[in-house]
């Protein structure tokens, strides 16, 4: 099914610095403040290995959506990239894979919010943020848009306290950041690694929303870059330190009862939780909203509301997503699930990459290759039990897909 030309079309309001900072708000919060804990009890020092090959492979797979979206800046990443360079099948899996993962990357933000501000009462406190969140996005894009530079901020401002106090740890106690690699730890090494990449992948939001970016040849690819950029530079440091001081790096902050600097790390973990989860609404909602405008989710999810602009049924079927997932209460369950999910949908971003013209490229070929290489071979490393429910739930979607559309 085609996308009907006369429906209501989202606004451009997203410029250069709103990209990055949307990136940036998608991806540090869980990335610095739960996957960087769950990559040391995998690996140990060996995630700053783990950080560097992620960070790889996720730019590869980053040049690869940025140069998609300049050419198809439309709401949905790829799953429309999909329905336009590959076909219906493959589009459909890739967003079946996307609302996949970053529910449960929004389920994760929302959980260690609760876990950093009331760990007695995590489920009530993360269903509460989820719903307070969800109603924000409702209101518009620049509003959410004013609230997440704001929050960002606040947590780089955060991570820049913590690393300049903690920084002298790195010369008195550098051996604890041994050793970078052990060969008979090499499986450790890839797990992590498929782990860490989940960390960084919220770069994809400025692609989801690129019906909503100004220039978006130009804004999208540069927002790609930079985001990327500054992430590998934030879990490498964070990650250095973190273990110089012998940190539990999932646990940066002691709580609201320690010294002044764990107040304030606990603090700004907690904002970054909020910042996360409002930026993974905002890119599901669109991708609903897509995948609504093709038939493949009931047309309702198409409806733009006329005052704020925004897909305000669609908002609020992910917030009921995102809160079941909530339910389940495991935030390294929720996580590896996302790990093997995403890798699925980057995979498809890839080979969508690959089948560009040339006079579509922004990149050379061959780093879309190895994305695609990269993301399928790190997919075998996560927990198998996850492996298998994503294939499980890769096959619910097509019999959904084929039974829906038959019905409509």
């Amino acid at each position: 099914m085609s996308i009907d030309s006369s429906e209501p079309k989202l606004q451009r309001v997203i410029g250069l610095p709103s990209a990055v900072m949307l990136g940036l708000g998608s991806i540090i919060g869980t990335g610095l403040f739960v996957s960087l804990g769950i990559g040391v009890d995998i690996a140990g020092p060996m995630v700053i290995p783990a950080i560097t090959l992620a960070g790889l492979v996720a730019m590869c797979n980053g040049l690869s959506s940025a140069q998609l979206a300049a050419n198809h800046p439309i709401s949905g990443g790829t799953y429309e990239y999909g329905h336009r360079w590959l076909n219906p099948t493959l589009g459909f899996t890739s967003g079946w894979m996307f609302l996949s993962a970053k529910s449960a990357s929004a389920a994760t933000a929302a959980l260690g919010f609760a876990w950093y501000i009331y760990p007695e009462g995590t489920l009530p406190v993360a269903i509460t943020l989820v719903v307070a969140v969800t109603l924000l996005t409702i209101t518009g894009l620049q509003r959410s848009n004013a609230v997440n530079i704001a929050m960002v901020t606040l947590v780089l401002m955060t991570i820049s306290a913590f690393v300049i106090k903690s920084t002298p740890a790195l010369f008195e106690h550098s051996d604890r950041l041994q050793p970078l690699f052990d060969p008979k730890r090499f499986p450790d090494l890839l797990q992590a690694t498929a782990l860490m990449f989940v960390a960084y992948t919220g770069y994809g939001r400025v692609a989801t929303l690129g019906e909503e970016v100004q220039e978006p040849r130009r804004t999208i690819p540069r927002a790609v870059i930079i985001t990327l950029i500054i992430s590998l530079i934030l879990y490498l440091t964070v990650a250095a330190v973190g273990l110089a001081q012998a940190k539990q790096l999932g646990k940066l902050a002691n709580g609201f009862g320690g010294s002044l600097l764990d107040q304030i790390v606990t603090s700004g973990a907690a904002i970054a939780m909020v910042s996360v989860l409002l930026n993974l609404i905002l890119g599901l909602s669109r991708v609903v909203l897509a995948m609504g405008r093709r038939g493949d989710l009931p047309k309702a999810t198409t409806r733009i509301n006329e005052s704020t602009k925004v897909p305000a049924l669609a908002t609020i079927t992910v917030g009921v997503l995102i809160t079941g997932l909530v339910c389940l209460g495991d935030i390294k369950l929720t996580w590896s699930f996302s790990a093997f999910t995403v890798l699925v949908y980057y995979a498809i971003t890839n080979l969508c990459a690959i089948r560009l013209k040339d006079e579509e490229r922004l990149y050379p070929v061959w780093i879309s290759y190895v994305g695609f290489i990269a993301c399928l071979s790190l997919a075998l490393f996560v927990d198998w039990r996850v492996m298998i429910t994503g294939l499980g739930l890769i096959a619910f979607g097509l019999i959904w897909k084929k039974f829906f559309n038959r019905a409509t």
